[in-house]
């Protein structure tokens, strides 16, 4: 029953913004007050785009999501939400989403401080599960367990009272998060935020200077160990080398920028390129259009569009999804 009343939560909320609104809300983000916390309808299939998720876990109450890390499908519903513990390029869509279906859920984003604080403290507790999990691939799906469904229930049973929310909320959204680590998507997390999270601290590194020159070099001396090394816990963490994370970052950035209306030339800039006729050549041989083209064909769905407004104004969680 717990899921049955999250589902009610989320649509009473979607509801009341829509008559707060005075308009039809069909599709987008809706604050909830809680830091990192969205909700999120969706009511028009798309296929998928590119994006780039931020850590972050996306819960479906209805309908389903598609994702697309390095050609691997990642479908997910009301049965697995999808935890993705470090920023990831990927690409997204709704493939059943209609005004018949809508897909709704709700979606976390992962504070890294707070994280990494509860990931240390279980290890220093003797929990390992780390030890026995897959490695880290840069999205994972996990089932709704009972521990992870009452804590998300308990934290949006707090939306609409401000309140509640200055009180409980940083407590709440710790319980959910410790959920989280306990469930299916655990050893990731661990990984992601634990002791010797080695590529996570290289992609922050990265994520935050998409403007600036980085190398390989770069990334490896940040994090202590030779090209080698590097490119071995790239592949195991996102199944991708350093090269192609790079370029799969700057480019999915630029095309999300670009449809939020971004000029071609300024989202090649604010990404690292240099080179107009560069950035063109390799988002052509990317996404199989010219940034001209992309930037007509309106490839985004709205709420990714919200999205990628909002992460240029503070990094916080991606609905790409």
């Amino acid at each position: 029953m717990s899921k049955h009343h999250i589902k009610q939560l989320i649509q009473n909320n979607l509801s009341f913004n829509e008559v707060k609104s005075d308009k039809n809300y069909t599709q987008g983000l809706i604050e909830t007050g809680i830091k990192g916390v969205q909700l999120f309808k969706v009511t028009h299939a798309m296929r998928c785009a590119p994006a780039v998720y931020e850590p972050c876990i996306v819960a479906i109450v209805s309908g389903a999501k598609e994702a697309i890390l390095d050609g691997k499908h990642f479908i997910y519903d009301e049965n697995n939400y999808m935890c993705c513990p470090m920023s990831m390029p990927v690409e997204a869509g709704t493939p059943t989403a209609s005004p018949e279906n809508p897909l709704l859920g709700v979606i976390v984003s992962l504070d890294t401080k707070v994280m990494t604080e509860l990931s240390i403290t279980m290890a220093a507790q003797g929990v390992k599960k780390h030890a026995s999990g897959p490695k880290t691939q840069g999205l994972t799906l996990a089932a709704w367990d009972d521990s992870f469904t009452d804590s998300l229930l308990r934290l949006l049973q707090l939306v609409g009272n401000p309140v509640d929310i200055a009180i409980l909320g940083e407590g709440r959204l710790r319980e959910l998060y410790y959920a989280i680590l306990n469930g299916q998507a655990g050893s990731s997390v661990h990984q992601a935020f634990g002791v010797g999270n080695d590529i996570a601290r290289s992609i922050d590194y990265l994520a935050s200077r998409l403007d600036e020159t980085i190398t390989i070099d770069d990334m490896a001396a940040k994090i202590g160990v030779s090209r080698a090394v590097l490119h071995r816990k790239f592949k195991d963490a996102t199944s991708m080398s350093p090269i192609q994370f790079v370029k799969s970052m700057r480019l999915n950035t630029a095309a999300m920028k670009i449809a939020a209306g971004m000029n071609v030339s300024s989202a090649a800039m604010s990404v690292g390129y240099v080179s107009s006729s560069q950035f063109s050549r390799e988002f052509k041989r990317m996404y199989g259009q010219s940034p001209k083209q992309w930037s007509q064909a309106k490839e985004l769905p709205q709420e990714l569009v919200e999205q990628s407004i909002a992460q240029t104004v503070d990094q916080t969680t991606s609905l790409r999804d």
